[in-house]
């Protein structure tokens, strides 16, 4: 959510309030560049969506339970039930892992909410305006698409281990040869591996950017809106409309941060029942 143009620190307008707030905090190491923002963002909400879940079961009651309590247990028998009518298969890895996606990927949208002046506001109280100029932290983690596809990733890799677990390494690999299209002969069956093989992997390939690309460009685009009608409070003649442009892309945003953690954890379940059932 965005506050004032005028803090953007690059004396650019509302340009260079965007450009320094879409700049990612990075540190350069021998493989690479790592956007630490989104890295420290990330690890410390899933931290706190563990600490969350622990402390609530806990104090885990049989009796009357506690609003706390009673909201956890509903978001848990939320995800269990979507699992079930999904998965049919052991769900004893699955519905835990849906459940850390849904409430991780809830917690990383929702610094959607929170004004993205902060960070640039606590630096600069504490080391100067010079500092604050030169300092970039993005903390919307899914807005940074190197964390939607490290996620999306990681869901690939479970469907190939559920895949071989399901088929076998033998049947895997044929089935990435032999289908989707059959053949009896064997020379045909030799004509039709190259374009089975190119089908396959070009299937397996569109999960994880399906996902990735879905979760990244929601949350891009609702962060750079923000920043949007943050350019509405450069002036008092433009400042109320700006707060009710904000506050109701606000309300929106909420459906748009719970629909993409509830799309991305069900896309996830139906891509491993997918693997886990196909013969």
């Amino acid at each position: 959510m965005g506050l004032a143009p005028e803090g953007g620190d690059t004396g650019g307008g509302l340009t260079g309030y965007i450009v320094h707030h879409l700049t990612h905090n990075t540190k350069q190491f021998s493989f690479g560049t790592v956007h630490m923002d989104s890295w420290v963002v990330a690890l410390a909400l899933g931290l706190l969506a563990s600490f969350w879940l622990w402390w609530y079961a806990r104090k885990a009651t049989a009796g009357v339970p506690s609003k706390g309590q009673a909201f956890v247990e509903l978001v848990v028998e939320f995800v269990d039930s979507e699992v079930k009518n999904t998965f049919h298969g052991d769900r004893r890895f699955i519905a835990p892992l849906a459940l850390t996606i849904f409430i991780w990927v809830v917690f990383m949208n929702a610094m959607d909410l929170l004004p993205l002046d902060i960070p640039s506001a606590a630096v600069q109280a504490v080391a100067g305006e010079e500092v604050a100029h030169h300092t970039y932290f993005r903390w919307v983690p899914t807005a940074d698409i190197n964390t939607t596809f490290g996620m999306s990733l990681t869901v690939l890799l479970l469907i190939i281990f559920y895949s071989i677990k399901a088929k076998g390494a033998g049947g895997f690999t044929k089935e990435l040869f032999t289908a989707p299209f059959h053949a009896e002969g064997t020379f045909a069956k030799i004509v039709l591996a190259l374009p089975n093989l190119f089908l396959n992997v070009v299937e397996y390939l569109s999960k994880p950017v399906s996902l990735g690309m879905r979760l990244f460009g929601n949350m891009y685009a609702g962060e750079l809106v923000f920043m949007l009608i943050a350019g509405l409070f450069v002036s008092w003649f433009t400042f109320l409309p700006g707060i009710v442009f904000q506050s109701m892309w606000a309300i929106f945003h909420i459906l748009i941060i719970l629909l993409q953690a509830y799309i991305f954890m069900v896309l996830t379940v139906v891509y491993l029942a997918m693997a886990h059932e196909h013969h």
